[in-house]
């Protein structure tokens, strides 16, 4: 493996010296051509990279995995996991790779991961590639997700590798270069607690806790204290979500981080007419990923956690038992005032909170019954409060219901220009992002690099994209996402 000339950053080998047990060294396979598709330059400057370097040849062979900097061990991660209820002991990156840690500008550890880089032991029978039109997704999808403040893995560069990809049809191939806070997942800790090693499930437990939740070391109980912070931290990252209208569509216990980041943008996609029935993934079909179902899978999935850690949190595995089980009884409480408090900001009450406790879920009653985009709904919904309710009311089938909500709202006082802080006006539309990806996959990166721009700025109108504000048209027919795997 050779090494990558010029630049200063310095990869790590953290989790591959601390936990060998959970790292298989590999290399990437060849990319005969490398181009550049996207780079994310402000996340390059972050992390210490000069843009025009990873641009250049030296560039693209890091961030394909063709070389790296001297000392870097690049990984295929273990990790097992519930898939759709389903538990599979031995999943891992089949088709990715860590190429280590690196310290950002202010001095945070991150990931470098690689996703699409070749077939490694952890494949089961896939080709270990990916397809540009993906790989483009997550980029999209991921730095949508950062501009609205949400934790998310970030995309650093998608590079295409100028090998075909053989799925339904054959298609050009592509790497993603992924950064994250860690690539830690609850399937991570599952897949040390089924080899019986109590050890190695304390000693992943304590890189998750120095990682990533410093201050359970000191707590009487510290695993506990460390179930409690990623109970927290899910809590508050799947109500950010929901809010939003994000359904993330494959929300299997190996695509839950530790972290509290977003991770794994399969066939996600955000919710245009609102329906907590939602689903756009063609292989949940019994709808255990719909978007209202999100809370319950993320507290269900922590129940799996919660599990592999009982050894560590008490001796006594019946007090073990209830005290994890009254951490996990602490996300519905956490969901719910994230929630809540979210929703108060997105009706512009800024105020105490008020009486009226029905408000919201006869709104969202009524967004349902008429079907009703959600992001343009709170967007207009502003104007509302500024004396123009017509845009609003345009949507509800039953206008005299709306307006009696409507008269509820105004009297609370609603802060418009708060609403407008909270309420995107632009999303990754679904039309868009399937354009964006045909047209990115055929060559041509101009509606990528409009849509990236557009989403870039969520809550900033700007004249000129009223498109990349509208609702999908009629005849863009039903919708469905898929893994790209």
């Amino acid at each position: 493996m050779s090494a990558a000339p010029v630049t200063t950053v310095v990869l790590h080998d953290r989790f591959a010296r601390d936990l060998p047990e959970l790292a298989l060294p590999w290399q990437a396979a060849a990319a005969p051509d490398p181009t550049l598709l996207a780079l994310n330059e402000p996340l390059a400057r972050e992390l210490g990279f000069d843009a025009a370097w990873l641009s250049s040849p030296d560039g693209l062979a890091l961030l394909v995995g063709a070389a790296v900097p001297d000392g870097a061990v690049p990984v295929a991660q273990a990790y097992a996991g519930h898939q759709f209820g389903g538990y599979t002991p031995r999943l891992g990156d089949g088709r990715a790779l860590l190429l280590g840690e690196l310290v950002d500008a202010d001095g945070r550890m991150r990931d470098l991961h690689l996703k699409g880089s070749g077939r490694t032991p952890f494949a089961r029978g896939g080709d270990g590639l990916a397809a540009v039109g993906p790989m483009l997704r997550e980029y999209v999808i991921s730095e949508s997700m950062f501009a609205l403040g949400i934790p998310t893995t970030r995309a650093l560069a998608v590079v295409a590798t100028g090998q075909p990809v053989m799925r339904d049809l054959v298609l050009p191939g592509a790497v993603l270069a992924r950064v994250a806070s860690s690539h830690l997942r609850v399937g991570s800790f599952q897949y040390a607690a089924a080899t019986g090693d109590v050890d190695l499930v304390r000693r992943l437990a304590d890189h998750a806790i120095a990682r990533h939740y410093p201050d359970a070391a000191g707590a009487d109980r510290p695993y506990l204290a460390f179930f409690e912070s990623v109970v927290a931290a899910q809590a508050a990252l799947v109500a950010q979500w929901m809010l939003v209208g994000f359904i993330h569509g494959v929300m299997n216990t190996d695509n839950m981080t530790i972290s509290g980041e977003t991770i794994d943008y399969g066939p996600c996609a955000f919710m245009e007419a609102y329906d907590p029935a939602t689903v756009y993934s063609s292989i949940d079909h019994s709808g255990r990923y719909a978007y209202g179902n999100q809370p319950i899978v993320a507290q269900w999935n922590l129940a799996r956690l919660a599990e592999t850690l009982l050894p560590l949190i008490a001796e006594d595995q019946p007090q073990a038992i209830d005290l994890a089980v009254a951490a996990l009884n602490g996300f519905g409480p956490a969901y719910d005032a994230a929630h809540s408090s979210g929703m108060r900001a997105k009706l512009g009450l800024t105020g105490a909170p008020h009486d009226d406790a029905d408000l919201v879920p006869d709104l969202l009653a009524q967004l349902q019954q008429s079907r009703v985009d959600y992001t343009s709904f709170f967007r207009q919904l502003a104007d509302a409060a500024r004396g123009d309710a017509e845009p609003a009311r345009g949507w509800f089938v039953d206008l005299a219901a709306f307006d009696r909500w409507l008269s509820r709202w105004r009297t609370l006082a609603p802060d418009p220009d708060a609403m407008d802080r909270v309420n995107p006006v632009y999303v990754p539309r679904n039309h868009l992002v399937e354009e964006a990806l045909a047209a990115g996959t055929s060559g041509d990166l101009g509606p990528l690099r409009e849509l990236l721009d557009a989403t870039a700025r969520p809550f900033d109108e700007r004249p000129g994209l009223e498109r990349f504000a509208a609702p999908a048209p009629d005849d863009f027919g039903p919708y469905q996402t898929f893994c790209g795997t």
